[in-house]
């Protein structure tokens, strides 16, 4: 195989693994026009249609389909002899794929990528931000992060942050307007901001511990959003009482008095983030420098003396 028609496959399979062919000429480094060309240069040559495209989407015929399933473990496994190649020269290089939630790329990764790059110039991270349960194995993707307690089965885990303590707020003009709530049974007299988890139609329930007992509540209210930040800026704005997980864009908030934290005693705890990656008889040297660089433990060793 010559090397422009791998270059085609492997832009292919970029498009369908990330449907999209914007987010694939940002990976491969090349402009939408010319991905598009490359793209009607192979179905030219293979003389047959791979992708439907439409304005707003791209997924793959019956036959491109096919060529993925087939090309696609072959583009892996180059990937990764390249690398072990690399990396027997003791430089780490090749493409890392990780698969994220939004709060985990803003207060997890995003701090970090500087210095990640600078010990790794070589290496390129291909961070997708994914709020939906997606198979990573299935994606392709050398590692995902989550909440503990949406982790795929049978897989290597390992703890990025602490558990997390829920946050139940309210601005003060709401609260000055509609009353406090003293216990978890009063919110269904309140206007509440609703969250579902991505990929899912039911909205959650919100649930209350104190003491051992735990309480479960259909909360009501004039919002239903996916995104966390969303429901902060309707609690900001005096639409209802907020049930969200704290972080930054809470704790300043709360800090600057804009919203004001309520039902503290009744508060539970939830499960803190996960990397987690496929079990393998050896783990990726990219990834583990990836988890060191997550958890701090690079400046640790750049700290350490040398030995003489």
């Amino acid at each position: 195989m010559r090397g422009a028609e791998f270059a085609e496959l492997k832009a292919f399979a970029a498009i369908v693994e990330r449907a999209s062919f914007a987010r694939a000429a940002e990976q491969l480094g090349l402009s939408p026009s010319a991905l598009s060309q490359t793209i009607r240069h192979l179905e030219t040559r293979l003389g047959v249609r791979l992708l439907n495209r439409t304005t707003r989407s791209v997924a793959p015929t019956a036959a491109g389909t096919r060529l993925y399933e087939r090309v696609a473990p072959m583009i892996l496994e180059l990937d990764t002899a390249v690398s072990e190649a690399v990396a027997s020269t003791g430089r780490m290089a090749g493409t890392l794929r990780i698969n994220t939630l939004g709060m985990a790329a803003k207060k997890v990764i995003s701090p970090r990528l500087a210095r990640f790059h600078r010990a790794h110039p070589d290496v390129v991270l291909d961070i997708v931000v994914d709020d939906s349960l997606s198979d990573i194995v299935a994606g392709r993707f050398d590692a995902g992060i989550r909440v503990g307690r949406r982790l795929e089965k049978d897989m290597t885990v390992v703890r990025l942050t602490p558990d997390v303590r829920i946050v139940v707020a309210a601005s003060p003009d709401y609260l000055a307007r509609c009353g406090e709530p003293k216990a978890p049974v009063d919110l269904r007299r309140h206007a509440c901001i609703n969250w579902r988890l991505p990929g899912r139609d039911a909205i959650s329930n919100w649930e209350f511990e104190k003491k051992g007992r735990k309480i479960e509540i259909a909360a009501a209210g004039p919002l239903i959003s996916n995104r966390q930040d969303v429901g902060v800026a309707a609690a900001l704005q005096g639409l209802g009482i907020l049930y969200a997980y704290d972080d930054e864009g809470v704790n300043q908030a709360l800090e600057q008095g804009l919203l004001k934290r309520i039902l503290v005693d009744w508060s539970p705890m939830r499960p803190g983030l996960f990397l987690y990656y496929p079990n393998r008889r050896h783990t990726q040297r990219v990834l583990r420098a990836f988890i060191d660089c997550l958890l701090d433990r690079d400046l640790v060793s750049a700290k350490r003396p040398v030995r003489t």
